[in-house]
């Protein structure tokens, strides 16, 4: 059985006041949509359809080398729904499972997709998301559930009532579907809301009341959902992703002397016992052997290569050079 995902990347950089698609902004030295693109792989999906539309000759050119990654294009914005049906004719082909993320939520992780997709097939369910609980949910989608505790519905903000906006239970854009079902869901699909778009969290509510078994799994954190829409957002994801890159780092036997002055992009492997001193880059993709001592005041270009034992650091000139 084939594993799919649809990956929405036909965004705007409106409110990062950029020219560049949302989604080759960078955090830690690679594009957001790397990170979902590499999660997805990572649970084992063997194509992915990315649908563009804003900016798509970039987003086409940053990744067409990978023939794993199919492109569509959404040429009209509207709604996440509409964007799904784009990959119609693709999803027909397709005898599986399909998981639909969005491409500026860089904070991603395999395991999460993995555990999606693992309760997706226990529970024999046509549709499955992944969901979180937030202290504060405002401008996501509510969870509803009934007495039972059993998946309801999808409410997004704006349609919610005063009593659905309390709910703390949100949605994530998480999707696994069966592909017939998603197939069969987008068919019905309509814009009778107040945004008049076709939201795609109305399959969920669609294969529920066709009989169909949905089911809604606690599975993300709040790190998960952080989407970046602005240059402080943007920040602010660099900043935790950072944390994960140093703290894998440290757990494989790294010596990260002071963390908060160091900086290390994504993709970097570096071998035990290898010393990282104060105020120091390490651009993505290097791989740096044992027993190095890198810094202080170095920065290695990206893609670099240096061996067991290896020494870097920068020079400072004294008083009046």
């Amino acid at each position: 059985m084939s594993l799919t995902a649809i990956i929405l990347a036909a965004g705007k950089s409106t409110r990062m006041k950029s020219k560049k698609p949302k989604v080759l902004h960078e955090v830690c030295g690679r594009p957001m949509l790397d990170y979902i693109l590499q999660a997805a792989f990572g649970a084992g999906c063997d194509k992915v359809l990315v649908v563009v539309g804003h900016g798509k000759e970039e987003v086409i050119a940053r990744f067409e080398h990978d023939k794993r990654i199919r492109f569509v294009e959404q040429s009209e914005q509207l709604g996440t729904g509409h964007a799904a049906r784009m990959c119609e004719a693709e999803l027909k082909k397709s005898h599986g499972d399909v998981f639909i993320l969005v491409g500026d939520v860089p904070l991603i992780r395999t395991e999460v997709l993995r555990t999606l997709h693992q309760a997706h097939i226990d529970e024999k369910a046509a549709a499955s998301t992944a969901t979180a609980v937030l202290e504060d949910p405002f401008g996501y989608g509510r969870i509803l559930r009934d007495d039972a505790g059993e998946f309801v519905d999808i409410v997004e903000e704006l349609d919610c009532t005063p009593q659905q906006r309390k709910i703390q239970e949100v949605f994530p854009s998480y999707y696994c579907v069966k592909s017939d079902e998603l197939v069969f869901a987008l068919s019905k699909l309509q814009n009778k809301n107040k945004k008049s778009e076709y939201y795609l969290t109305d399959i969920f509510g669609i294969l529920r009341r066709a009989g169909k078994r949905v089911v809604a799994v606690q599975a993300v954190t709040l790190e998960d959902v952080l989407a970046p829409n602005n240059r402080q957002q943007l920040a602010e994801a660099d900043e935790l992703m950072q944390e994960r890159i140093q703290r894998a780092l440290l757990d494989k036997g790294v010596t990260i002397v002071n963390p908060e002055q160091t900086y290390v992009e994504s993709n970097v492997s570096i071998g035990n016992d290898t010393v990282i001193m104060p105020f120091t880059f390490i651009g993505r993709d290097s791989t740096i052997g044992d027993n190095c001592v890198i810094g202080p005041f170095a920065s290695i270009p990206r893609g670099s290569i240096l061996s067991d034992g290896t020494s870097v650091s920068g020079n400072v000139g004294g008083p009046g050079r």
